[in-house]
């Protein structure tokens, strides 16, 4: 079995980040119409190109980046699909990517128990994070990990398109 090392992401590691992130998620581009693809497509790249306040976590398999996410801090600003702001009340994951020849190996839980664990460290009360119903693989791997349905941090980006939000307590409050 391969070594698998979790690490901070670096700036040098931007394009194989890039490369990782597209090629994971590619395979949705043949379930979403073109003009939908195209708009995620792009705003993946928006997002990597500037991730900040976001920590970039990658995994990395005997030196070969091959997985990575984002874990953007409480408090985090996004703009909602209406324009509407949205703070983070909770850390969030964003992008969670595995390359697809490495897939099957626990990259993907073990870059978000990395997740939790920096979660858990900063004190906070709860995770977050949103997905859909065509990240079938995805959505069963978090309920594993514990995560449950949250329909009222769901978002709609077109119409009859729903993004599902999802929330791990971390201290047994929430």
């Amino acid at each position: 079995m391969k070594s698998l090392h979790i690490r901070d992401g670096r700036e040098s590691d931007r394009d194989t980040i890039q490369a990782v992130t597209l090629s994971a998620y590619q395979q949705y581009a043949a379930v979403m119409p073109p003009p939908q693809w195209e708009s995620y497509r792009r705003n993946i790249l928006d997002t990597l190109s500037d991730v900040l306040p976001a920590e970039q976590i990658v995994a990395e398999q005997d030196k070969v980046v091959v997985g990575a996410v984002l874990l953007y801090p409480a408090g985090t600003v996004f703009s909602g699909p209406d324009g509407a702001s949205v703070s983070l009340a909770w850390p969030e994951v964003r992008l969670l990517a595995v390359a697809p020849p490495a897939r099957g190996q626990g990259i993907g839980k073990a870059l978000m128990q990395e997740c939790l664990r920096r979660a858990h460290q900063s004190r906070s009360a709860a995770i977050t994070l949103h997905t859909s119903d065509m990240m079938e693989v995805a959505m069963q791997m978090y309920e594993r990990m514990g995560f449950v349905r949250t329909p009222e941090f769901d978002f709609q980006p077109a119409p009859g398109v729903t993004i599902k939000g999802y929330r791990l307590s971390l201290d047994g409050t929430i």
